[in-house]
């Protein structure tokens, strides 16, 4: 699980980036809901700005709550005070 953040921007938004190799559509779809979820719990308290969420194969074997404390920590890596926002156009 990673996450990409942009502050740039007034609003809030998010992405989510989940490969094949999760598994067929109907679990990626699952993934993604299950995200959104943890998203809207934290949406109002992060810093605005854009947000990418990447998950690989290990997430499915996650509960809720296991997902939503990877999510949160994944968060706070990304916009926590040694954090560094990734510029518009840089694709680390």
């Amino acid at each position: 699980m990673s996450v990409r953040f942009d502050g740039a921007g007034t609003a809030h938004r998010f992405a989510f980036a989940i490969g094949r190799r999760v598994g067929p559509a109907v679990v990626r779809n699952r993934v993604r809901r299950r995200m959104r979820a943890v998203v809207a719990e934290a949406g109002r308290d992060l810093p605005v700005g854009t947000y990418l969420f990447s998950a690989g194969p290990e997430i499915v074997g996650l509960s809720f709550e296991e997902m939503r404390n990877a999510m949160k920590a994944a968060l706070e890596r990304a916009t926590g005070p040694m954090a560094t926002p990734v510029a518009g156009g840089d694709r680390r």
